[in-house]
């Protein structure tokens, strides 16, 4: 069943029925102390902070390889994709969800998550599991520290 709620659009007094079924919803609301916030915002920009240098670095070896304008064009997909998986893993929002993708990945170790709770270090732990067993992924984690 969809609940939609009217909301007032316009100062003419329009109304726009709009679905509450959003992915927003669905979302786990995940209460942080002030303590692990900042644990929380260390552990999400330090594996970004690699990877983005690993972007940084490997840019910089394709560029120093270019030869013709096919290697150019060749640098500027490797970039763009790159900045679309950026974007797509690292979403504020979703704090536990990008820690266990991070952690599967091999950007985020378990000590990174030194601060948070226990209950939110195993619900990582246990998403790590349970993305690698949707993906199939049967290969240890790739160290990138």
């Amino acid at each position: 069943m969809i609940h939609c709620v009217p909301i007032n659009a316009c100062a003419r007094g329009c109304n726009i029925t709009i679905s509450m079924e959003t992915p927003e919803q669905f979302i786990k609301y995940v209460p942080w102390t002030p303590a692990e916030k900042k644990a929380a915002r260390k552990a999400f920009d330090a594996p970004l902070e690699r990877h983005l240098s690993s972007i940084i670095a490997e840019a910089k070896r394709r560029m120093a390889n270019v030869v013709d304008p096919f290697d150019f064009w060749e640098l500027e997909s490797y970039l763009t994709e790159s900045r679309k998986t950026i974007d797509r893993i690292y979403r504020y929002s979703d704090l536990l969800r990008v820690f266990a993708i991070l952690m599967r990945d091999g950007w985020l170790k378990e000590a990174d998550l030194v601060g948070l709770q226990p209950d939110k270090i195993a619900e990582v732990k246990d998403s790590v599991e349970a993305f690698r067993r949707i993906f199939n992924d049967t290969d240890e984690t790739p160290d990138r520290s």
